[in-house]
């Protein structure tokens, strides 16, 4: 009896993927500066590929989808593979660890609030903290609302039921913003004026709104959407802990559902559009197929074939990926790396600078990374 005991009170061990770790790096890597190498490239060269694909770096004026829009869910549904990875319903732990994983759950959501208020800098106006300037409404604050959820549900319900919240939840949102209406949003406008998303930003989203507008792109409603992102990388992540022995079949159902959301998700966009900001249904649906392709892509590379030497680049910034992300807003790396390698750049035809300093700055970020990797310092949430 008492072994037993003691076993159940064992830490769970993680399971832990070289490839999730390098797609996790590859998704951070082009918002750490990677995404003006397109734009520097057609400076240096004129070729219109370059411009194509630096178009592709930007977010989406409204409608559509570009690569840049893909990064944010592909981070969630991240953090859902990773849960999925260790998915066991709560019951099965003892009390004092069902204690612990329900304290660590809390402490993250709550980390991931305050870390977002703290990434949109916080109270710009400096003390007095005025409360009504504050916006918490953030990325880091939506990853931490999906993951706990998700997490919530991962603990609590069974697959069948997860499964249903996944499809009831996009069939009920693209009911309630196509035919619901409140104040005069709703009813099938997706504009970012009229859209019942709208209503909620401006009702029920305390403090300021990003860039002061009507609707927040990370705002109350489309939060309920997210959580399908993170859950879906649940099914992903728990297929591949099921079938890690089963490469080929593993490859054939993470290939299959990313197809299937994929063709879904762009025949379902004829009516309810793929809009980032709003978070649609569709939205959920073709950024999932994307990223469990890309999750297919890199486990083929990484796991199976094990072409492992290019993932530590990518993964020495997967496993700092929150540390990173804040260092974006919370540091100037371009004077940092113009301290390091302004002379140099300087020293080069002009057509280059660009080029040289996006990739300088790379560089450096990379560096520090691998510096806390290699000294296996990783700063977890």
């Amino acid at each position: 009896m008492n072994q037993k005991t003691n076993l159940q009170q064992e830490p769970i061990k993680k399971v832990r993927l070289l490839s999730v770790d390098a797609l996790r790096g590859f998704d951070m890597f082009w918002i750490l500066g990677a995404e003006g190498i397109f734009a520097a490239l057609f400076t240096l060269t004129g070729w219109g590929i370059w411009q194509t694909l630096a178009a592709q770096m930007e977010h989406s004026s409204w409608h559509g989808i570009t690569v840049y829009d893909g990064i944010f869910p592909l981070f969630i549904f991240l953090s859902g593979v990773s849960l999925g990875l260790a998915a066991k319903p709560i019951k099965t732990f003892s009390v004092a660890v069902q204690k612990q994983k329900y304290r660590h759950a809390i402490k993250r959501l709550l980390l991931l609030l305050f870390l977002g208020v703290i990434y949109n800098h916080g109270w710009g106006t400096g003390a007095p903290f005025a409360l009504d300037e504050i916006r918490y409404a953030s990325v880091l604050g939506r990853i931490g609302i999906a993951w706990f959820v998700a997490a919530m549900l991962v603990w609590h319900t069974s697959i069948r039921t997860q499964a249903l919240i996944v499809v009831g939840t996009l069939i009920g949102y693209w009911l309630l913003l196509t035919f619901v209406s409140l104040g005069g949003y709703g009813s099938g406008n997706y504009t970012a004026t009229g859209a019942l998303n709208v209503w909620f930003d401006q009702h029920m989203l305390p403090g300021a709104i990003y860039r002061n507008k009507l609707l927040d792109p990370e705002g109350i409603l489309s939060n309920v959407s997210s959580i399908i992102n993170a859950l879906i990388g649940v099914f992903a992540g728990r297929a591949m802990k099921q079938l890690a022995g089963q490469p080929k079949k593993l490859l054939n159902y993470l290939v299959l559902a990313g197809v299937v959301m994929l063709v879904i998700g762009f025949a379902w966009s004829r009516f309810f559009p793929i809009n980032k900001n709003l978070w649609t249904s569709s939205f959920v649906l073709v950024t999932c197929g994307y990223s469990t392709l890309l999750l297919a892509l890199f486990y083929f590379f990484i796991d199976v074939l094990k072409w492992q030497r290019w993932a530590t680049f990518f993964a020495v910034i997967g496993m700092n990926s929150i540390l990173i992300y804040l260092s974006t807003s919370l540091m100037t790396w371009y004077y940092t790396t113009k301290s390091l390698f302004g002379g140099f750049i300087s020293a080069t035809p002009l057509a280059w600078h660009g080029l040289l300093m996006v990739c300088a700055g790379l560089l450096i970020k990379w560096l520090v990374l691998y510096w806390l990797y290699q000294r296996k310092i990783f700063i977890k949430v």
